[in-house]
């Protein structure tokens, strides 16, 4: 039984899936396996894998249809054998240090639920994609380091949640605080995950030194279209129903409208109002469908006080 499961979603993944697995032939770390689910792909990713995976040790989960982001690394998730799993976009290449870094990260506390990768732009490494994600008061979800020089981030510090593109999670503490919303279907789900982790009182850090190449919205084609924005904007209202205590979505009702109303204007200016507006209209209109979380003993009140911190944080541009 390997030490760490390596878990890479794949969706129409032929471009870039070579690179991907490649790198993690390159792994000083080995105590691993590969766990490849396939959300029934109408390219060749599939096949190129199975044809150039070796020597790796990998298992392969293949699905006849696109059942998203969550089921599928929930699926992998449930099929890993080890202490703990790496989750790991397609359109992704990772240093050699990659694994061994994520697992020195998350040994070094028995608290860590998660710990991200350092995520650099695949074409412009010097700049960061992401050094961890938070979650603020207007109901905003952002990136850590967006932009910034890859040198900024150097030591392992607290983040809000990890990036699902390229993290560990510590597979024990799924069954306490459960798995990835599947309702989710795709965007924000890493984000809930986390969330909920934190009001458990565990941590998320990011560990700079495992660092990672990603292309970015390999499979939704694009940084802004009508699909992401759509169930990204419907999961926000999902997300703040879940995990807000009652008072909380009494207390953030003003801040998080206000939030709202930025970013329609926002998408306003691309033509893209009306996937938003849908978005919003889902959410309110399906959160039934929803489970809300009941903790016991949950960190309510430390976490608000972190939504206030990090909406600073945001209005900032840090």
């Amino acid at each position: 039984m390997k030490k760490v499961s390596v878990i890479i979603p794949n969706y129409n993944g032929e471009k870039y899936i070579l690179g991907c697995i490649n790198s993690l032939k390159r792994q000083t770390f080995r105590d691993f396996d590969v766990i490849f689910v396939d959300n029934a792909s109408e390219d060749n990713s599939l096949q190129m894998t199975r044809e150039n995976a070796k020597p790796l040790d990998i298992q392969y989960i293949v699905n006849n249809a696109n059942y998203g982001f969550a089921k599928a690394v929930n699926m992998g998730i449930k099929a890993s054998k080890g202490e703990y799993v790496i989750l790991l976009n397609n359109d992704t290449k990772v240093g050699k240090h990659f694994v061994e870094e994520l697992v020195t990260a998350i040994e070094s506390d028995e608290k860590i639920f998660s710990a991200q990768a350092l995520i650099l732009q695949y074409n412009n490494r010097n700049r960061i994609d992401t050094a961890g994600d938070f979650y603020c008061a207007i109901g905003y979800e952002f990136s850590q380091g967006k932009d910034r020089p890859a040198g900024e981030y150097s030591e392992m510090g607290q983040i809000f949640s990890s990036c699902a593109g390229a993290a560990i999670y510590r597979k024990k503490i799924f069954e306490r605080i459960g798995y990835f919303d599947e309702d989710f279907f795709a965007y924000l789900e890493d984000v809930d995950i986390g969330y909920r982790a934190k009001l458990y009182g565990y941590d998320n850090v990011i560990a700079p030194k495992a660092k990672v190449l990603h292309i970015g919205s390999a499979t939704s084609g694009s940084k802004y279209n009508e699909f992401k924005v759509s169930l990204a904007a419907r999961n926000n209202i999902f997300l703040m129903y879940k995990n807000f205590a009652p008072w909380q979505l009494a207390l953030n009702c003003i801040p998080v409208a206000c939030g709202i109303a930025v970013k329609a204007a926002f998408f306003a200016e691309k033509g893209l109002l009306g996937a938003y507006a849908k978005g919003i209209y889902s959410g309110i209109t399906n959160y039934e469908k929803i489970k809300r979380v009941r903790y016991k003993n949950a960190r309510y009140v430390s976490v608000q006080k972190d939504l206030y911190k990090y909406t600073l944080k945001r209005l900032g541009g840090k």
